[in-house]
């Protein structure tokens, strides 16, 4: 399956032309026939029987670049060197780097932040532990670990290729809340290594997020670093999509008019995300949930393997509905979808109660496309940024951290999740609430405020901060 980009996108295509064979013409008739954009064309070498030339064009997709470049590949006398685009270009040599807060100027600056200066500060920490917050990167430094078995919708493709994903990570953290991520993508995929390595990493830093780790190992690993280590430990696509998810449903509801409590919830995909959504929606009052997947509806009378569906069956569905997606899904209020592609149908939709609710959430495809669902649903949400109403963890996890960090929490607890997804409802204004606009838009700088602030206050009154209020502002 291709991954749509969602925007248009430009290319680079560079090509060695044989003088004597090959017409430009030709070229450009190719690409305007396969529906390119030509904006650019520069010389880059002329010799005696070629010449070399780049050539800008704008395309829809990746798709539409390979028929591109492969069209172009067939044309006598031309050959395609490479083929870059505005993506590729902006990783090369990664995204993010690090530079130092001062600059070492002299050899008096060489001995303060080196030796022999830097052995006051070392033995400072050294009689007293807890000034690593304070005299180190510590107090505003998050690593964002990953194994690379569960990245975005492309699997386990290991830790090198997840590496792009935690280092674009790391940009939002600094550019939405000031904070220092470091990516940390690790070549193991066993527990109790994964496990061993982050508590062994976890004096440099003040907060580890977890991301991309496979159910239902993931489980495991976030449940024992909570236990073993003293600093917060979040695992984003299980807590950061409950926490968004939540948001956008406390708005949604107002729009339709129903108490969420009172709403009779689907879920599909009962993997990490899923199981975390329902969690977050039980902390927030409903009851009434029924979770599906592949083999249908999670009931009491099944015996699972998996120890994550046993529970589920053990706190949802209190009205024991058996059966597919299908046939449990009528009269639902709510449908959300941390599954697959197209596993919702247009017939499902309409089985479901008036003013329905769907948040269909599976990326790069939903489980059902929005111009689908139309007809039949009042408020529609999705993970893409293409669709209104996108559903996106970089609503929560910048803010999270920066509050966690600020008040120095030793942990994340469900008051700060339900606190964060009602700071980020609040951003969109009860006059402009309306059927496409339920959640703010990622570049909403009042957004990691509001969740920093409500994420402060409920550490406060969890009694997990570590830092005097009155200071956590200095």
């Amino acid at each position: 399956m291709s991954i749509p980009s969602g925007a248009n996108t430009s290319i680079i295509l560079r090509l060695e032309l044989d003088k004597e064979t090959a017409s430009f013409g030709r070229i450009a008739t190719a690409i305007s026939d396969t529906g390119g954009d030509i904006i650019a064309i520069d010389v880059v070498r002329t010799e005696k029987t070629t010449t070399v030339r780049d050539i800008t064009i704008n395309v829809r997709d990746h798709n539409h670049s390979e028929l591109i470049s492969t069209t172009i590949s067939k044309l006598s006398g031309v050959t395609v060197i490479h083929v870059s685009d505005q993506t590729f270009l902006l990783h090369l040599g990664g995204k993010i780097e690090m530079s130092p807060k001062y600059p070492i100027k002299n050899r008096d600056d060489l001995s303060r932040v080196y030796t022999p200066g830097v052995a006051r500060v070392c033995m400072a920490i050294h009689d007293k532990p807890s000034l690593a917050h304070t005299l180190t990167i510590k107090r505003n430094t998050v690593a964002v670990i990953s194994d690379g078995s569960a990245v975005l919708g492309l699997g386990n493709i290991g830790p090198e290729a997840a590496m792009p994903v935690m280092e674009g990570k790391a940009m939002l953290f600094k550019q939405l809340a000031g904070v220092d991520a470091y990516p940390i993508c690790l070549a193991t995929q066993d527990t109790d290594e994964i496990v061993s390595i982050v508590k062994a990493l976890s004096p440099t830093f003040g907060g580890i997020n977890l991301e991309d780790i496979s159910a239902p190992r993931c489980f495991e690993i976030e449940k024992r670093l909570i236990e073993e280590l003293d600093i917060p430990v979040f695992h984003d696509d299980q807590h950061g999509t409950a926490v968004v998810l939540l948001a956008g449903l406390y708005n949604a509801v107002k729009i339709v008019n129903k108490k969420l409590e009172d709403c009779k919830v689907v879920l599909c995909g009962v993997g990490a995300a899923g199981t975390a959504c329902t969690k977050m929606l039980m902390a927030a009052g409903v009851t009434n949930i029924i979770g599906v997947d592949k083999t249908g509806a999670i009931t009491k009378a099944g015996h699972y393997d998996n120890p994550f569906w046993q529970w589920y069956a053990d706190h949802t569905n209190p009205e024991q509905i058996s059966g597919s997606l299908a046939e449990v899904i009528e009269g639902a209020d709510i449908f959300i979808g941390v599954s697959g592609p197209g596993v919702l149908k247009k017939e499902d939709v309409a089985k479901m109660a008036k003013d329905a609710i769907v948040f269909a959430m599976a990326n790069p495809v939903p489980e059902i496309l929005p111009e689908d669902a139309a007809p039949y649903v009042r408020v529609m949400a999705t993970g893409r940024s293409d669709y209104p109403n996108q559903i996106n963890n970089v609503l929560c996890f910048p803010g999270l951290f920066r509050g966690l960090l600020d008040c120095r929490a030793s942990r994340v607890t469900e008051r700060m999740k339900l606190a964060a997804a009602k700071a980020i409802a609040s951003v969109v204004p009860e006059d402009e609430l309306n059927e496409f606009y339920i959640i703010p838009s990622v570049f909403n700088p009042s957004v990691a405020e509001r969740v920093q602030e409500a994420v402060i206050s409920a550490a406060y009154e969890d009694g997990v901060a570590r830092r005097r209020r009155e200071k956590v502002k200095s």
